[in-house]
């Protein structure tokens, strides 16, 4: 029974939460990376009879593109089940898995489950040990490797993440909230990138004469 749960868990409503979670625009440049935009919050939802809350943390590029993102996954009611998630950019080499250490801690595997065009996926389930080791730590620097072999480490801040795992939901106006100032960050990084860039180019033409 425990098994065709979790089956059930992570198909349908798999699909579902994936849609929730990482609901931002994607480049499809490779984007330079930059510090984490946002930080922890908990988004909850019911679907049919079942209670749905996701507490997560997204780095996102100044270009939109979804650097790294992670996600606690929990759902009671006719299906039951708990996820820990990692969702990286594709063009990652799959065997390896990503490779998460907590601090200075021991470094741990987290397989592959599934790929997108645009995300891979990487998860394994979660218990309260995972979740204490992150409420106890600072920083969790996640490693997956790329198309061209080599490691691409992204640092998460586990500042805030206990407050957002034990604390209330966002309601849905406060979501809205978060993800108007979330483009609105963006914008402003995308409109000082390309004033840099013509600063740059206007240089180049000035040497040049």
């Amino acid at each position: 029974m425990i098994r065709t749960n979790l089956k059930k868990f992570t198909g349908s409503v798999f699909g579902a939460l994936l849609i929730v979670a990482f609901a931002l625009p994607t480049g499809t440049a490779v984007a330079q990376q930059q510090p984490p935009t946002n930080n922890w919050y908990k988004v909850c939802s019911k679907q049919e009879d079942n209670d749905i809350c996701n507490v997560q943390f997204q780095s996102v590029a100044s270009t939109g593109q979804l650097l790294t993102a992670v996600s606690l996954l929990e759902i009671k009611g006719t299906i039951n089940g708990r996820k820990f998630q990692v969702t990286v950019p594709s063009g990652r080499v799959i065997p390896p898995g990503i490779k998460m250490q907590i601090d200075a801690g021991k470094e741990l595997t987290i397989p592959y489950a599934i790929c997108f065009p645009q995300r891979c996926v990487a998860e394994v389930l979660l218990d309260d040990t995972l979740v204490g080791l992150l409420k106890g730590g600072g920083e969790l620097t996640l490693t997956s490797i790329n198309f061209q072999g080599k490691p691409n480490p992204i640092k998460v801040t586990l500042n805030g993440f206990t407050a957002a795992f034990d604390g209330e939901p966002l309601k849905q106006d406060e979501l809205e909230a978060r993800q108007r100032q979330l483009q609105e960050e963006l914008r402003k990084k995308a409109e000082e990138q390309r004033r840099r860039l013509q600063e740059e180019q206007n240089k180049a033409k000035e040497t040049a004469n």
